[in-house]
């Protein structure tokens, strides 16, 4: 979830602000409008009502709310029926605290047995800090299965004020670059993702950005896009257009690199290298749940909530 949400609520911390060190008001939840006694009648209600709240992304400007409807969108519309509906519970897609200080939306697709996709993930995350600026994380991030050796993708934007946007994108590698240097020649030199992001930092307002967590530093590839966008103050239409005219194209470029030739490339899985890959994706996916998710999630939302979210991620992530 982002690491945030996209690598669970990885949170990595923007700029001039500490996170979540200031206790918030109320850990308790209620439920959103979209949990109310209007329950669903089938499991594409329930995951028509969840998408269309996760699609609102409502607290963000509208060229960043138009590339996380575009990057999905584009998902769901190349792989089609290879995706399951979203059958998470409404107060596991939408949540907030009692206090309105944190929002947090969760939608999960998984893959059909017969595709390469294991699972889609997107989420939107929003909380008020003591300052009085507001965080707001929005990512997208696609895991393959044990039938491709291919890497997974992932966006996330972490945004703690009008003139303040951190990028990270990727397409995290599932083999060790050095032990398969084809798999660094295929995915990473000969798709030219070093020039997508050579472009964003060659704008005056681009800086590279560096998390402090080594342990993100270490899954993603050396062609990943980290970099903090920092604008005049006055107002939020410059960074508007550089999300619009130069953030989207790019981020839409390397969706489409994946989708062509990872997601649907035909690259199939070498049967010896099978339990490799498995180990290696679960570790993954549990450190993901245990820094992510487990360290950060109940200091928005309380224990009781946290639980419900990890259960229901654990299940998707089978670990």
């Amino acid at each position: 979830m982002a690491v945030s949400f996209c690598h669970i609520l990885r949170f990595p911390s923007p700029p001039k602000t500490s996170l979540f060190s200031p206790p918030f008001k109320s850990s308790r939840i209620k439920l959103s409008a979209a949990s109310s006694p209007s329950q669903p009648s089938s499991e594409m209600d329930l995951h028509n009502q969840g998408r269309a709240k996760f699609l609102e992304f409502p607290f963000v400007s509208v060229p960043h709310r138009a590339l996380m409807v575009n990057l999905l969108s584009t998902v769901e519309n190349r792989l089609g029926l290879q995706l399951l509906p979203c059958t998470l519970p409404l107060d596991v897609q939408h949540c907030q605290n009692e206090s309105g200080t944190a929002q947090a939306s969760l939608h999960i697709r998984s893959g059909q047995q017969s595709s390469t996709v294991d699972f889609i993930l997107g989420s939107w995350l929003h909380c008020k800090l003591p300052t009085g600026a507001a965080l707001n994380i929005t990512s997208l991030s696609a895991y393959l299965n044990l039938s491709t050796d291919a890497p997974n993708f992932v966006i996330e934007l972490i945004q703690s004020s009008p003139t303040s946007l951190v990028l990270i994108l990727d397409l995290p590698p599932r083999k060790d670059l050095v032990l398969y240097p084809d798999y660094l020649q295929t995915f990473y030199e000969d798709s030219q993702l070093e020039t997508r992001r050579q472009m964003l930092q060659k704008l005056p307002e681009v800086q590279p950005y560096v998390t402090s967590s080594l342990y993100l530093r270490s899954l993603l590839s050396p062609t990943a896009i980290m970099i903090r966008v920092e604008t005049e103050e006055g107002g939020a239409g410059p960074m508007e257009e550089i999300v619009k005219n130069h953030v989207e194209p790019v981020a839409v470029e390397v969706l489409g690199l994946w989708l062509d030739h990872c997601a649907c490339g035909g690259r199939e899985a070498r049967e010896e290298e099978k339990a490799y890959l498995k180990k290696r994706d679960e570790l993954v996916k549990k450190k993901t749940i245990e820094i992510d998710l487990g360290s950060n999630f109940p200091r928005l939302f309380g224990p009781e909530l946290t639980d419900k979210v990890m259960g229901a991620i654990r299940d998707v992530y089978n670990v």
